[in-house]
């Protein structure tokens, strides 16, 4: 069972996430909250698995409270979904280097939302291809802007960091595995090693590094 907890100001749209998830045999709702300081104790108290989160809310807002979230490693679990108006707004970034597992927009369909929330859960990133492009366009770049790499690749075997730039292109484990004629258990294990080597909190982590570190992306 996955535990799920709702963060937004907007009654209406908890109110849909709610409807939508409450029919789902394997989704449990645990909370819900109208903003950001009610919804770090809700987590706190609930320990979620998945918390979607909205960023525009009064008071503490989605970015700070992820940022309190992702800090905390009694936390450490709970992965958080950005609940976005846009897909490409101004915070995406921003909520990658705050931890953030990946976004949805709120317009999209249920289906998807409800994929959004298991592949999540599955310890996935949930980037799309258009999100991964504009990753590539803002970090790969080296901006004046973005942060020193603080991660050490060099810790990394020569697998591993081939796997790591695979993840940086947006593809499943399946994906990659299909990619790179292995299995997926193989793909997952490599996955797994390079986050405990590079302290990374999830693979949306795993994204950032590789293009602020000049890691050689491959083209799916």
């Amino acid at each position: 069972m996955i535990r799920v907890v709702l963060v937004d100001d907007q009654p209406l749209m908890r109110m849909g996430l709610r409807t939508m998830i409450e029919v789902e045999p394997d989704l449990d709702l645990v909370g819900e909250a109208g903003d950001g300081a009610a919804a770090l104790d809700l987590i706190r108290a609930t320990r979620p698995d998945v918390a979607l989160m909205d960023v525009r809310m009064p008071g503490l807002d989605g970015l700070d409270a992820l940022g309190r979230i992702t800090a905390d490693p009694g936390l450490r679990a709970c992965r958080v979904v950005i609940l976005t108006t846009f897909e490409l707004d101004e915070y995406v970034f921003e909520a990658l280097r705050r931890g953030a597992a990946g976004f949805l927009t709120k317009d999209a369909e249920p289906a998807e939302l409800l994929r959004g929330i298991r592949v999540v859960a599955a310890g996935e990133a949930l980037l799309s291809p258009k999100v991964t492009r504009r990753v590539i366009e803002t970090f790969g770049g080296a901006a004046p802007t973005a942060r020193p790499v603080t991660a050490d690749l060099s810790a990394l075997t020569d697998r591993e960091r081939e796997i790591v730039g695979w993840v940086a292109t947006g593809l499943s484990n399946d994906e990659i595995a299909a990619a790179l004629v292995v299995s997926p258990a193989t793909v997952r294990t490599h996955v797994g090693r390079a986050l405990v080597k590079l302290h990374a909190r999830d693979r949306a982590q795993l994204v950032v590094l590789a293009y602020q570190s000049g890691l050689d992306i491959p083209r799916p």
